[in-house]
């Protein structure tokens, strides 16, 4: 199968905007050809795609691209939910998912980057970050996931930023009381499908062989 045969996938590994795209793409069964990405040396092939210029970008077979991760999840789960990842039980997985990638994702960066925003402390930032998992530790008090019984597009679209989260200050997340959150990652973070998404590959050159994503298709 050739590369120009099937979508083109821009993406870096630690990202958690690509984390969910990939998750997304493994989860529906889609093939691309995988082009990782160092985010300091962008290719001018990522740039032409997208003005975004950033990571992830798909560019379809017939040369239309999508360029947010939300919606490259969408277009993953349209081709093949096979678990129903897609099958919202509420509208609150919507909000949800909304205040991480706006308020959430915002106050991450400070708490993660305190020192390049000296305004106010990393104890601030981290507090502020908290009224979302306030929100997340209440629903998954009541169902195994955000999504419900089932694993779902809101768990998916918002596991990899409280990864990154739990991350800066690992032993003030494994000390705290979010127990129910705690535990909603943790189990994640050692699923096949988290594990198999997270890979390391080079960073792309023009005229590499392709890389295809998953990497056990074709």
């Amino acid at each position: 199968m050739g590369a120009s045969k099937i979508p083109v996938f821009y993406s870096f590994r630690r990202c958690p905007y690509a984390i969910r795209a990939r998750l997304a793409i493994s989860y529906s069964g889609m093939t691309v050809a995988l082009r990782e990405v160092v985010l300091r040396d962008k290719p001018k092939e990522l740039i032409t795609a997208s003005s975004k210029a950033t990571v992830p970008v798909l560019l379809l077979e017939d040369g239309s691209v999508i360029d947010e991760s939300l919606d490259i999840m969408l277009w993953a789960l349209q081709q093949h939910d096979p678990n129903h990842w897609g099958a919202f039980d509420s509208g609150s997985g919507e909000s949800l998912i909304a205040e991480n990638d706006t308020s959430f994702k915002y106050w991450l960066d400070r708490y993660k980057y305190a020192d390049r925003h000296p305004e106010f402390s990393r104890l601030y930032y981290r507090q502020q970050c908290q009224h979302l998992l306030e929100k997340l530790e209440s629903v998954l008090a009541k169902t195994p996931f955000l999504q419900g019984k089932h694993f779902g597009i809101t768990d998916a679209a918002i596991l990899p930023f409280i990864r990154q989260f739990a991350h800066v200050d690992k032993t003030w997340f494994a000390q705290s009381g979010y127990h129910n959150i705690k535990r909603w990652l943790y189990d994640f973070m050692q699923s096949a499908l988290f594990l198999s998404v997270m890979n390391k590959y080079p960073q792309w050159q023009l005229g590499d062989k392709p890389i295809y994503f998953p990497q056990n298709a074709c």
